[in-house]
């Protein structure tokens, strides 16, 4: 099927704005391919089209990072809107499309670096994001991420059996939309899409006219001590739930329990202090003590996945180099269309080059601080580490998230492990007589260069096991890969500043009452102050990591008897995250669950089920933009209640409560009715 759709778009030719840079001088060998043997697929609307997405999705992302502390995968939502917009211009190719959401795609994985940059801002170090140094600190983490991944496609996509689950979907979306049929599953899709979306958004706007509550909360006594029972009323967190599944939204479930009913009424049974409300005590409690539970479950959770996929990954490499060896012999341009990677000696080239504006970054941050009287040897070997922990971790988030998928790898616990790693090496570097402050910084400003290889490789096997199975060519979707790094970078940092100089993000200088959690960043910049301020409790990590190794025991068990799983990461994030986010991210993954075995027994269960994806998908995409908006309307008027129509009082709450209900209703009712059967013959 893929090679008849190959021939046909390549039968067609090139079209005038068709990219072609085979021949472009990667290899002595390479020559450029005729349009007979190439198919449409590096092309400028694409390219255009994939940039548009990327705003758009990548804002989204940026504020829901910051709230809930999760990203959603971007793939399929870009290949429906790719194929719905290309297909009415006409002459679009399986392979276009699928450049269009590998762009997409890629910059919405980039995203994630909101899980450490804002830390800068949050330990005061930055008051915003400067423009330029945050761009450059993001390219160039997203390159390296793209060119450490490039000799593991064959190591982990072409020769393994991993699944892949999102790549596989997005390819099957791609091929049945450019199938008989797949014009109407495609504009059905983008109206799943665009309707989710509408639904999601209207909720905070009503929120944010203070006609309902943006979160149904109480402090409730158990025992001796208390707890906090909340649920942030947005529909995003339900498309969260439905996306990461059943068996991630339990494990949450798990985690919650640990944490808001079991440790934190222990840790909170002394009572508050006089003159402090119980609500602010239980909450503060939660922050400074149950967190950090969390995060060494989170950590002891990312490392078990590491020792996991070590050998595999080893073995993998092994047969990579093998087969660039045997290439050398054959000669680049006697290889198939899609065996072509970019040529190990440009990857090569490229990873050490990137070591340059490195060195310069880390030169200009560091200097006339404390850091300055051991200047060249701290960036020297701050160099070594992100070399050496971008090739382990592009490793392992690429690997995990074939296992697993984008969406559900512990990349968090990557970033913890990373933060860790740099700051136990300045605190052996400078000991304790040092400011703590600018080690910090430092170490987040590190952290956030190696985070970028994390987020970049957590996608690009994804998208490249898309490409396999639709017959593209690899060097051209890396290149794609490249240049959704810089759209995304070009994009993050305004709307990083837009939203803290709306909001601000909770526990940073300023931070107002209506400020951002951003959970992940703060959990990071906790932990690099706690090591090197020599304030780190590590009870409550051991606690913590204890309870990881139950997880993974429970979850090994689970797995081996073919009962299930108990993902440990998922249990740690249960724990660390705010009650008000993960309550409704469970809610989700109990109705998706009800609404997968739903779409199982219809008669078309595969395209039922991914309009459920296409829908919680607009639900997330809804909520988040709106939020961007408003937040670009706050500033516009400098008026945090600027939409506000009547003043607070108690009734919002359960009016919200009843009206989120039914905004739940009517959502899943326009994804079953949008997943009603293809009439024969659409087209």
């Amino acid at each position: 099927m893929i090679r008849r759709t190959m021939d046909r778009s390549g039968n067609a030719g090139f079209s005038e704005d068709t990219i072609d840079l085979a021949g472009s001088g990667f290899s002595g060998g390479d020559r450029p391919m005729s349009a007979a043997a190439s198919p449409r697929e590096l092309t400028l609307r694409g390219i255009v089209l994939g940039a548009v997405i990327t705003v758009l999705f990548t804002a989204a992302n940026v504020y829901l990072g910051l709230r809930a502390g999760l990203t959603f995968a971007t793939s399929i939502p870009a290949a429906v809107i790719s194929m719905a917009l290309l297909r009415s211009l006409g002459g679009a190719s399986i392979q276009e499309n699928n450049i269009v959401q590998t762009i997409a795609s890629s910059a919405g994985a980039l995203s994630a670096i909101v899980f450490v940059l804002p830390g800068l801002v949050m330990v005061g170090w930055w008051s915003g994001f400067p423009y330029w140094e945050s761009v450059a600190v993001i390219v160039i983490g997203g390159v390296l991420g793209v060119m450490y991944s490039v000799p593991l496609r064959r190591a982990l996509v072409t020769g393994s059996d991993l699944p892949y689950p999102e790549g596989v979907a997005a390819a099957e979306v791609l091929k049945v939309g450019n199938g008989v049929g797949g014009a109407e599953e495609n504009r059905r899709g983008l109206r799943a899409v665009i309707l989710g979306a509408v639904i999601s958004a209207g909720y905070p706007l009503l929120a944010k006219m203070k006609l309902v509550a943006e979160e149904a909360a109480a402090t409730v006594k158990i025992g001796a001590g208390a707890t906090n029972l909340s649920a942030g009323l947005s529909l995003a967190f339900v498309g969260v739930g439905h996306l990461v599944g059943l068996a991630v939204g339990l494990a949450m479930l798990v985690g919650i329990v640990l944490s808001f009913l079991i440790l934190l009424p222990l840790f909170t049974a002394g009572g508050p202090p006089p003159g402090t409300e119980l609500a602010d005590f239980v909450s503060t409690v939660f922050r400074q003590q149950v967190r950090f539970v969390g995060a060494g479950a989170i950590g002891v959770a990312a490392i078990w996945t590491l020792l996991r996929v070590i050998g595999p990954i080893v073995r993998g490499i092994g047969g990579a180099l093998a087969a660039n060896r045997a290439r050398r012999v054959a000669g680049f341009e006697g290889l198939e269309l899609t065996e072509r990677d970019l040529p190990i000696g440009v990857v090569g080239s490229t990873i050490l080059v990137a070591l340059l504006p490195i060195a310069v970054l880390l030169w200009n941050f560091a200097a006339g601080g404390p850091i300055a009287a051991s200047l060249g040897v701290t960036v020297a070997l701050s160099l070594v580490f992100v070399l050496v922990a971008g090739v382990v971790i592009a490793s392992v988030c690429g690997y995990m998230a074939g296992l697993i998928g984008s969406s559900n790898s512990p990349i968090s616990g990557v970033g913890i492990i990373s933060a860790l790693g740099i700051s136990l090496l300045l605190a052996a570097l400078f000991g304790g007589g040092v400011e703590a402050r600018p080690l910090v910084a430092y170490a987040l400003f590190v952290t956030a260069i190696v985070f970028g290889v994390a987020t970049i490789s957590n996608d690009n096997l994804q998208d490249l096991k898309t490409g396999q199975l639709v017959g593209a060519t690899p060097w051209r979707q890396q290149f794609a890969l490249v240049l959704g790094v810089v759209f995304g970078a070009l994009v993050i940092p305004p709307v990083l500043d837009l939203l803290n100089a709306t909001f601000g993000f909770q526990g940073a200088p300023g931070a107002g009452k209506d400020a951002l959690g951003a959970p992940q960043a703060a959990l990071i910049s906790a932990i690099a102050q706690g090591v090197l301020g020599g304030t780190l409790d590590w009870n409550l990590i051991g606690l913590g990591a204890a309870i990881g190794l139950a997880a993974i025991v429970i979850d090994e068990v689970l797995r081996v008897t073919k009962r299930g799983a108990l993902p440990p990461l998922a249990v740690g994030m249960g724990m660390y995250l705010p009650l008000g986010v993960t309550a409704l991210i469970v809610l989700g993954a109990v109705i998706g669950h009800l609404y997968n075995r739903w779409a199982a027994r219809q008669g078309d269960p595969a395209f039922a089920e991914r309009m459920g994806v296409l829908t919680a998908t607009g639900l997330i995409v809804g909520d988040s933009l709106f939020n961007v908006a408003y937040a670009g309307i706050v500033a516009g008027a400098n008026d945090p209640d600027a939409l506000a129509v009547v003043a607070g009082a108690g009734w919002q709450a359960p009016l919200g409560v009843m009206l989120f209900a039914v905004l739940v209703v009517v959502a899943y009712a326009a994804m079953r009715k949008a997943s009603r059967p293809l009439g024969p013959g659409t087209a």
